[in-house]
């Protein structure tokens, strides 16, 4: 009964160094990161919420293990199994501080892409490239740390990489080229692109493998990047967003061409005042270009900010001109045709 009380007696103490480890690391995550948090959001640099987030949670598991260490150096076990206890303890710190790295270098890939506008594209490509990168270090100090030599290993993956990158060939193709899509610049997140083979649509991520592409019904479309990176792409927002909208528009031939040009320019700056999407300061100009069957035929050349702007404008203009030319009296002719008949005679001949 005494030894039971004594043994009792002697674990209050470590299991008191895990619970208050927990308890305080709960608090320090709870309230003094909220704190933090807080003021973080207050200033201009954005590497402090990086930071931060990057530590949520794993405060608590931090303390708990210093709590559990405490504990181990309190308890009566065999060196031995002391040292085997310490290692694994070693092991989770080492792996949590790789996790908590690999965020917040994450975090801050995201957030210079954010900053710096063109310089890197804010995709998962990069973000899992460097997190793959400190995953990496992180267990090589693992293996470090254990004892185990990392010579042999990277001796072992330098041979063996060869028989990875065939087996992964088509993986690896798709890896790089999504990474040369990005560094040349020519196709990133947020462009409005149209595939030779005729899918088109907003890119909304460039991923280790896949492209993917919301189009305007808002279906989402997935391509291999070696796909993309072999393809004619037309980039809409490339080299500005801002694009000529063509309007193909025909009046007959009665119609006094200068007052045509005239009124049809009166109702295109129109539009591009008074509708949204279409860009104020450019003064719209027409071009007479073909003497069809039924009428002279034009372009009318407006703008739009960007490529989807141009259906509302499109729509407005047609609309809009429609009108105008009934109140000026400017025909649009419509395609005629004529039927000549003759009538049999009796005995069957023309």
């Amino acid at each position: 009964m005494e030894s039971e009380s004594l043994t009792i007696k002697g674990l209050i103490l470590p299991t008191s160094l895990v619970v208050g480890g927990f308890l305080v690391g709960l608090i320090f995550d709870r309230i003094i990161l909220t704190k933090l948090r807080k003021i973080a959001a207050r200033t201009k640099w954005v590497g402090d919420e990086v930071v931060i987030a990057g530590l949520r949670g794993v405060i608590i598991l931090w303390f708990t293990i210093a709590g559990v260490y405490g504990a181990l150096q309190i308890i009566p076990i065999s060196p031995k199994m002391l040292d085997v206890c310490q290692k694994i303890l070693l092991v989770i710190v080492i792996f949590s501080v790789t996790i908590v790295l690999a965020k917040i270098a994450a975090g801050f890939v995201e957030a210079y892409s954010r900053r710096a506008k063109g310089a890197l594209p804010s995709t998962t490509i990069f973000m899992n490239l460097t997190r793959l990168v400190v995953f990496a270090i992180g267990i090589l100090i693992i293996l470090q740390s254990l004892g185990i030599s990392i010579t042999p290993l990277i001796t072992a993956l330098g041979i063996g990489g060869l028989a990875v990158a065939l087996a992964l060939q088509d993986t690896l193709s798709n890896l790089f080229a999504g990474v040369q899509v990005l560094i040349s610049r020519q196709v990133k997140p947020g462009d409005y692109i149209k595939l030779e083979s005729g899918e088109k649509g907003y890119v909304t991520d460039i991923s280790w493998r896949n492209t993917t592409i919301r189009a305007l019904p808002n279906n989402m479309v997935v391509i291999p990047n070696s796909k993309l990176a072999s393809t004619i792409i037309t980039n809409y927002y490339q080299p500005v967003q801002e694009m000529s909208v063509l309007v193909q528009v025909g009046v007959s031939y009665d119609s006094d061409l200068r007052k045509v040009e005239k009124v049809t320019i009166e109702v295109a700056k129109e539009v591009m005042n008074e509708v949204e999407g279409a860009v104020p300061e450019f003064e719209p100009f027409i071009r007479y270009h073909t003497f069809s069957d039924f009428s002279i035929n034009f372009t009318v050349i407006i703008r739009s900010k960007e490529f989807v702007s141009q259906y509302l404008i499109k729509h407005e203009f047609i609309k809009r001109l429609h009108e105008r030319y009934k109140r000026e009296g400017i025909e649009i002719p419509f395609p005629i045709r004529t039927v000549y008949m003759k009538e049999k005679k009796k005995n069957g001949a023309l």
